[in-house]
């Protein structure tokens, strides 16, 4: 009972602040978040720290959905078009953030080497959850996001093959051992190419099942019954099931012949699963984790957006697209959450407890600033980059679609029904004169 009472108070709390904030102009998930962090137990404590980590299923749920929703919006003829530059972009930005924090931690911090390449490996990392709300909220179109959907789905990969081989780099470092180069390459390398082979097997078969089933009921409870299953294998192997559930839905919507009415049937139920989400990720932000950071976790924080930055303004600029996305494609880039923080707890396997400890905490601390600032900077950014509408043209484009429901001669009757109307008060007030 108090587990269903818990997650009426995320979504309850959830949708009253985005009304709030939404008289602000800003998004929804800032309002998720900022419940979160008022309901949440270090300021209020309505959802104390034991519901928090006991609800943890929200959290994977919903993961594995916007990871499937990523990969079912990247079109092979989108792919296409842009080519090999995504990987190119994808592979800048995430060295831009390894190679800038890491370097400054050495030369401006004079931190140990092992401890710089564990940080810099994480700063890889991007969280794709908060800037497909936004996108999705206002609908969002244009060659950056065009873009930005595909690196935010690569970027997974490219973080954990550069946390394996620092990570192994590292661990040598600290232990004394010899450094061994091919397990270094290939073990990250292996849960990659099985994460993507599991998703691609999983969507060829999900998409031939789909045509034998002709009801809805049946299609979204294979849809959900597909992506609850896939996620709980691959958390069983211990391989990323971000990754997985993307190519899974990249799989399913871009084979030939396959209905997409299951996206369609999916929308419909997410959305109270995402504010759960988000609110209980806000409620899981410890404020106290700020005053923890000091100068080092400010230094993360900042160099982190600007090699992000960095970076992706070389490989679009490199790969040849517009200004506006080599301008605006790193700042999209901010949010960082699950991965990140997932990546921080193995830290305690590879470093000295204290240098492991100053790790979690700096990655909990700017956790905290990225998804609250990120939401926000990303609709900037979009607005900037023309990828959102105005509210005068959505207002333009709802006068055209009122236009199209009332056909003209309908139109053209309520109209001669009005002046009629005129005429005969006009004479109605000349018998009485």
């Amino acid at each position: 009972m108090q587990a269903l009472y818990y997650i009426a108070v995320l979504i309850f709390g959830g949708l009253i602040f985005a009304r709030l904030v939404g008289k602000l102009n800003l998004p929804d998930v800032t309002g998720y978040l900022l419940a979160g962090l008022v309901l949440g137990p270090w300021v209020s404590g309505l959802l104390p720290e034991s519901a928090v980590s006991s609800l943890g299923i929200i959290s994977q749920v919903a993961l594995s959905l916007i990871a499937f929703s990523i990969g079912n919006e990247m079109k092979i003829d989108n792919l296409k078009r842009l080519g090999s530059g995504i990987l190119i972009v994808t592979i800048c930005e995430a060295l831009g953030a390894f190679f800038v924090v890491t370097a400054g931690l050495i030369l401006i911090f004079k931190s140990s080497v092992s401890f710089a390449l564990v940080l810099g490996s994480i700063a890889c990392a991007t969280a794709p959850a908060s800037t497909l709300l936004v996108i999705k909220q206002y609908r969002a179109k244009g060659e950056l996001v065009d873009v930005l959907l595909p690196v935010v789905a690569l970027d997974d990969a490219v973080c954990i093959m550069v946390f394996g081989i620092a990570s192994s780099v590292a661990r040598s470092l600290t232990s004394g051992e010899e450094l061994q180069y091919l397990p270094m390459l290939l073990n990250p390398l292996k849960d990659i190419v099985l994460a993507v082979l599991l998703g691609a097997i999983a969507g060829f078969v999900g998409a031939h099942v789909l045509r034998f089933l002709k009801n809805e009921q049946s299609m979204i409870s294979f849809m959900i019954a597909s992506i609850f299953g896939l996620t709980a294998l691959t958390l069983y192997v211990d391989i990323s099931s971000l990754l997985t559930l993307m190519v899974f839905g990249f799989t399913m919507g871009n084979l030939q012949g396959t209905t997409r009415r299951y996206q369609q049937l999916l929308d419909p139920i997410t959305p109270p699963i995402f504010i759960a989400f988000f609110v209980l990720s806000g409620a899981d932000l410890n404020l106290s984790q700020l005053t923890a950071v000091g100068a080092l976790g400010i230094f993360y924080i900042i160099a982190r957006v600007l090699g992000k930055a960095l970076g992706a303004f070389l490989g679009t600029k490199k790969a040849g697209f517009s200004k506006e996305v080599q301008k605006y494609l790193g700042f999209t880039l901010m949010p960082q959450a699950g991965v990140a923080i997932g990546l921080s707890l193995l830290a305690v396997r590879i470093l000295p407890a204290p240098e492991a400890r100053m790790v979690r905490t700096i990655i909990l601390a700017a956790t905290l600033i990225y998804e609250l600032l990120g939401p926000l900077v990303a609709k900037l950014v979009l607005e900037k980059a023309g990828c959102i509408e105005s509210k005068k043209t959505l207002k333009a484009g709802a006068d055209t679609a009122a236009m199209a429901y009332n056909p003209p001669s309908t139109l053209a009757r309520k109209k001669a029904k009005l002046k009629g109307e005129e005429k005969a008060k006009q004479l109605d007030e000349t018998e009485d004169k």
